[in-house]
């Protein structure tokens, strides 16, 4: 898909489609409609007709030219044929461009004119729908010009082009007429995106379409590596992934093996894949766009590629979408690339430790104890508590880096899935101007996360007569304490956790990668940029 800006005008465009968007009133939300006057008239008339709904979101398709519909209607237009033939010289300059026009309405808030962020946004996601179902081949939009009252034209235009890619992703190279058909439809569907902005504006805008198409092709790849089945994308196969995009883009990478963890002391990380014939991996991803020696901010994703349990094992029922369970990982893959695509002048590194958690004669047991890389030693009272395990490693590694910062990304806690649901990920940091800087970065991008307690006093949990701490508290408090057992490894650096347990994936019939929270992480090293 082609996105660009063109100049706002009253003049007539070429596409298969115009959106515009539609207040609550019925009017449209900018005067400059790009179609000649009487089909300006006749969609102004439409949208107070009131055959489009009042719900926010709702999209009513308006055609600018139909055949007759009788035989009646047929000969009384042959008969005119002289007619329209002598006068059509005279419109041809201001004849409609553009085949139909696609009305959405965009509720405002109560008392404002302008519409909320979730309004715009839900407006985005129903446009892009209808788009798709309509297999429409180009569109102008007109949608940006609805603004939030916060927002500038930037982001609005990047919300859009976000929705449209998210409406295009399919994973289907698994169904085999689905891939196949696929692959004949190449080149049918949304190709040209054009958004009438502003000729004034339209160099930020510009920049901000590529952003946004830059973060879209990250979240695919998120996505990807999400849906992917657990017998191909195992802890080898994210780091090929890793080398992949290496050649690919200007990132320096490096895979540990199990001979080379073992020298390190990474005694927790190992201790969770001693139960699987598949040998972990810990994937460090180096994204230097700074030109300065600068310390690094370090993103750390658990690689859980499938989790059973272990010895503690999980119940059958939805045990398949334990092959999420390495979508920190994946999210970390998607924000580099995505980064990298945007060039931002940053250093960034993504640490991926890689395992799968399996429940063999070799496997971990509940009782036994083992030794991290830090030195401190864990009794492992639960084998399903083992991301935090891989976790504790990953993040004494990051010391080497001398980071300015470290954030571990991981679903981590079904106790999170309680708290937060899917709406909100969990966000754990004792740092407040952290805390604060990815909550706004949250809000941003509209993928959001909520501030959550990791105090001392929930410490206690841990206890463990026989080891420096368990793995595991009790019940309360789940999301907390796993925040807290970190919090151990992290003393010498800037340090946020996201649990992204209720985040990371959709249920039920649209089952699948959700791709966050990385528009919340590129949105994060953006303004860490200074964009």
């Amino acid at each position: 898909m082609l996105c660009k800006t063109i100049p706002s005008t009253r003049d007539p465009v070429r596409a298969a489609c115009l959106i515009v968007p539609i207040d609550k009133e019925g009017n449209s939300f900018t005067p400059q409609i790009p179609l000649d006057e009487q089909a300006r008239n006749w969609i102004i008339e439409v949208a107070k007709r009131g055959d489009l709904g009042k719900s926010n979101g709702a999209c009513l398709w308006v055609p600018l030219a139909t055949e007759p519909a009788s035989s009646k209607a047929k000969a009384a237009a042959k008969a005119d044929r002289r007619t329209s033939l002598a006068n059509r010289q005279k419109t041809t300059a201001t004849s409609p461009q553009t085949h139909r026009v696609l009305l959405v309405r965009i509720a405002s808030e109560a008392d404002k004119a302008a519409p909320s962020e979730k309004a715009y946004v839900d407006a985005c996601k129903a446009v892009a729908k209808q788009l798709d179902e309509a297999d429409i081949s180009s569109a102008v939009s007109l949608l940006q010009a609805a603004l939030p009252s916060d927002k500038d034209l930037a982001w609005a235009s990047s919300r859009l082009v976000l929705a449209c890619r998210e409406q295009q992703y399919r994973f289907d190279v698994f169904k085999r007429e689905a891939s196949k058909q696929t692959k004949e439809s190449a080149g049918k569907g949304l190709q040209h995106l054009l958004l009438a902005v502003d000729p004034r504006k339209s160099a930020s805008v510009d920049t901000a379409i590529a952003h946004a198409m830059a973060l879209a092709n990250g979240m695919d790849l998120t996505k990807d590596l999400g849906n992917t089945p657990p017998n191909i994308c195992t802890p080898e196969f994210l780091a090929e992934k890793a080398l992949a995009l290496s050649k690919s883009h200007k990132i320096q990478v490096q895979v540990l093996e199990r001979r080379q963890m073992q020298a390190l002391g990474m005694g927790a990380l190992l201790a969770v894949a001693q139960g699987s014939t598949q040998t972990p991996r810990l994937v460090v991803m180096q994204y230097q766009g700074s030109k300065t020696k600068q310390a690094p901010i370090v993103l750390v994703g658990k690689g859980i590629t499938f989790d059973t349990g272990g010895i503690s094992i999980k119940p059958a029922g939805g045990m398949d979408e334990m092959k999420f369970d390495m979508c920190g990982a994946a999210s970390v893959f998607g924000a580099i690339k995505a980064i990298a695509e945007m060039k931002l002048t940053l250093h960034v590194i993504g640490v991926v430790p890689a395992a799968e958690n399996m429940p063999d004669g070799n496997a971990t047991r509940p009782g036994d104890i083992v030794n991290t890389m830090s030195g401190q030693t864990v009794e492992i009272l639960n084998t399903d508590a083992e991301g935090r395990l891989i976790l504790c490693d990953a993040l004494s590694y990051c010391e080497r880096f001398k980071p300015d910062t470290v954030i571990d990304i991981a679903t981590l806690t079904g106790a999170c899935v309680v708290a937060l649901g899917a709406v909100h990920s969990g966000l754990f940091s004792p740092d407040d101007a952290l805390a604060d800087e990815l909550l706004k970065a949250g809000r941003q991008s509209t993928d959001t996360c909520w501030r959550m307690p990791v105090e001392d006093a929930y410490q206690e949990g841990l206890k463990s007569n026989f080891a420096d701490m368990a793995n595991v508290g009790g019940r309360e408090g789940g999301a907390i304490t796993a925040a807290c057992f970190l919090a151990r490894f992290t003393k010498s650096f800037r340090w946020a956790h996201l649990d992204i347990a209720g985040t990371a994936w959709r249920g039920g019939g649209a089952k699948g990668a959700s791709a966050r929270p990385v528009p919340l992480l590129v949105e994060f090293l953006k303004t860490r940029a200074g964009l």
